[in-house]
């Protein structure tokens, strides 16, 4: 065993002893602020600390939310021994930055998506991670979720047949300051890491890693995608048609088709509370979410889970996978022509 994974499995059991997990939170933007609030409803989580570029940033966000540390640096965070592990919140143009930081400081990570800009920074993290021993996720909240985890399993167990077509879309009307994160290439702006990662991480979720991937986009000025269309395609014969969009807004659902029925998802599927099911010649089948949880605690609840298990991967959120979206993202990008500065 190496140094970083008895530091972790010495973490774990501390942890286990004392059951309530401390959270540190990197970053005070609006997921942040969501993500706190929720953490602090579940009882047997804290967040104990926060960190920002700005110490007044950090002391009005630890002021509005009751957390007894702030920081007005990083490293102040990840070297804070009661904190068990960090949530990396930042725009993602700084998630290889922050998430390393702690990653190096022999703390784990749950980092926001998408994961980081491109699969270099992604495998850079990926790797460290498993060099150190020390866990890390993704913070696909969608994977999380009950009702999605129960879709999964029905289409598993061959409910509609071998899977056809998904199709999945997310979009709004995003903002026309060219000053806006989602304006700027630098951070990594644009509709298709911000909204399209979800119908991505979707298709990926039932069918892996495409081996075809086709896309088109409409560009701004600044060189970012406002508007993308995806067709990902398998050796199966299965395609995914999945669009995103700062320019309009769509339904956000999400369908998948098989040889026997489908299943529909409504509105917001990548947080779903229900599905519909549809088996060829029978009636539909509706299925709902039951548990105490709701949104980003799901994901908090499994981190929480795999270090009180010793774990430094989820095997809802794995790596793997994850590395593998962050492929078909650069993918998409190389279609549609667009660059970031650390590319």
């Amino acid at each position: 065993m190496t140094t970083g994974q008895t530091s972790q499995a010495s973490r774990a059991s501390q942890t286990s002893r004392r059951n309530t997990v401390r959270w540190g939170v990197l970053a005070t933007g609006g997921i942040a602020a969501r993500f706190t609030e929720e953490v602090q409803r579940l009882a047997d989580a804290e967040v104990v600390a926060v960190a920002s570029r700005s110490d007044a940033s950090a002391k009005e966000f630890a002021s509005r939310f009751g957390i007894p540390r702030a920081y007005g640096e990083w490293s102040a965070l990840v070297a804070d021994p009661e904190v068990d592990v960090v949530y990396v919140a930042t725009p993602h143009s700084a998630h290889r930055t922050a998430a390393g930081l702690a990653l190096a400081a022999g703390k784990p990570v749950l980092c926001e998506k998408p994961f980081t800009l491109n699969v270099r920074e992604a495998t850079e993290l990926v790797s460290l991670a498993r060099e150190r021993g020390v866990f890390l996720m993704e913070a696909m909240w969608t994977y999380c979720n009950p009702v999605i985890r129960r879709m999964v399993e029905l289409v598993r167990d061959g409910a509609i047949g071998d899977i056809r077509t998904v199709q999945a879309d997310f979009g709004f009307p995003g903002p026309t300051d060219p000053g806006h994160r989602l304006r700027d290439p630098a951070l990594g702006g644009g509709a298709l890491l911000d909204l399209g990662v979800y119908p991505v991480s979707f298709a990926q979720l039932l069918l892996g890693e495409p081996d075809r991937v086709q896309a088109d986009a409409l560009l701004s000025p600044e060189g970012i995608d406002l508007n993308t269309g995806m067709l990902l395609g398998w050796e199966s014969g299965a395609t995914a048609l999945l669009t995103c969009s700062l320019t309009a807004g769509t339904p956000v659902t999400a369908t998948v088709s098989g040889t026997a029925g489908r299943i529909e998802l409504p509105s917001g599927f990548f947080h779903a509370d229900r599905f519909v099911l549809h088996r060829n010649g029978a009636e539909p089948e509706e299925f709902t979410a039951d548990g105490g949880l709701y949104g980003l605690q799901y994901e908090a609840a499994e981190v929480m889970r795999c270090l009180r298990a010793g774990e430094t991967e989820s095997p809802l959120v794995p790596l793997d996978g994850t590395l593998a979206v962050m492929r078909t993202l650069d993918a998409v990008r190389d279609r549609i022509g667009v660059r970031f500065p650390t590319d």
